[in-house]
């Protein structure tokens, strides 16, 4: 059972708590950074990213996270490995409390907790996951583009899904000069 006190905790060890670390660090601050249940977050289990900035060849999402977290730790992030199980808002400075029983003290805390898939289950879902089948369909439809897809998801996510999937390029442009813009 250990105490952390620091200006800035940031919740989460995906892209957006590394980076929140490191710009903390670099800022003097000295954050200390709680890595929750899956550290370097979803893009662990991807294969290529193709869409992060400043790598024009794919990088396995392995490799970026493990990148991203040597930078932060480069920097100054102290990152523990632990899950964060209570706050305790009401007053300032904030009290958080880990699973592993840490109390962390903060002035201030960034919540990075990002997202996570949510597995049907299937018996061949892993063995084919980089390989047709995907937790995120806004991140890899564009490998699907022209093809047959099928989304499974329910409620408003898996409409929203659906619909940015089936949406094509138009054909022709239409400049319209004091209208609103819109696709034929």
């Amino acid at each position: 059972m250990a105490e952390y006190k620091t200006k800035v905790l940031i919740i989460g060890s995906g892209p957006a708590g590394y980076t929140a670390g490191i710009y903390a660090a670099r800022a003097g601050m000295r954050p200390v950074l709680v890595s929750g249940t899956q550290k370097g977050g979803q893009l662990t289990i991807t294969t290529d990213v193709e869409n992060f900035p400043g790598f024009p060849e794919p990088i396995n999402g392995s490799e970026l996270m493990q990148r991203m977290h040597d930078q932060a730790v480069n920097v100054g992030v102290t990152i523990v490995e632990d899950q964060i199980s209570e706050v305790y808002f009401a007053e300032n400075p904030f009290v958080l409390i880990s699973e592993g029983a840490n109390s962390y003290c903060a002035d201030s805390v960034i919540i990075a907790t990002g997202a996570s898939a949510r597995w049907l289950g299937l018996p061949n879902e892993e063995k084919f996951r980089g390989y047709g089948v995907s937790g995120c369909a806004t991140c890899d439809g564009f490998f699907y583009r022209n093809k047959d897809v099928v989304v499974v998801g329910g409620g408003f996510i898996g409409l929203e899904v659906a619909e940015n999937l089936a949406i094509r390029p138009p054909k022709k442009r239409c400049i319209c000069r004091g209208l609103p813009k819109t696709s034929l």
